[in-house]
């Protein structure tokens, strides 16, 4: 029988899927666009889209699926609002940063810093909530 812990972690592995395929058809716009206008400025900003968006949380998704003990602990709800709430700030300045505004320098050092943590976050999880095979 499923705990709470368990059932939220599965609750939760479908909404990082569901927002993880959002940060995929957001990447793939920006690239569409950018081929089209032949101007790659904001390539960065595609690549931690597809990244950091599609491709880590598609697979937090499905390792909290796998996992959901891990998924639905205290480190699992905060790991899901920390990732959540820095990337696309984070998103956003890259994106004035390479438009040309250099002041945000500091400010998108302190979100990588962030968004670092957030993967650290996640790690120290999946240590904690993952049990060994018997």
């Amino acid at each position: 029988m499923a705990t709470d812990i368990e059932t939220r972690g599965k609750r939760m592995a479908r909404i990082w899927i569901l927002i993880a395929v959002t940060y995929l058809v957001a990447g793939a716009t920006v690239g569409g666009i950018m081929g089209a206008s032949m101007n790659f400025t904001f390539a960065p900003v595609h690549a931690h889209l597809n990244l950091l968006g599609w491709a880590s949380m598609a697979l937090a998704g499905l390792i909290y699926d796998r996992f959901p003990q891990a998924g639905g602990s205290r480190l699992g709800v905060a790991h899901f609002w920390l990732h959540n709430t820095v990337l696309p700030a984070l998103m956003v300045v890259l994106f004035l940063f390479l438009g040309g505004n250099q002041a945000l320098g500091p400010v998108l050092g302190l979100f990588s810093v962030l968004m670092l943590l957030t993967l650290v976050v996640f790690a120290v999880n999946l240590y904690r909530n993952i049990e060994r095979p018997a």
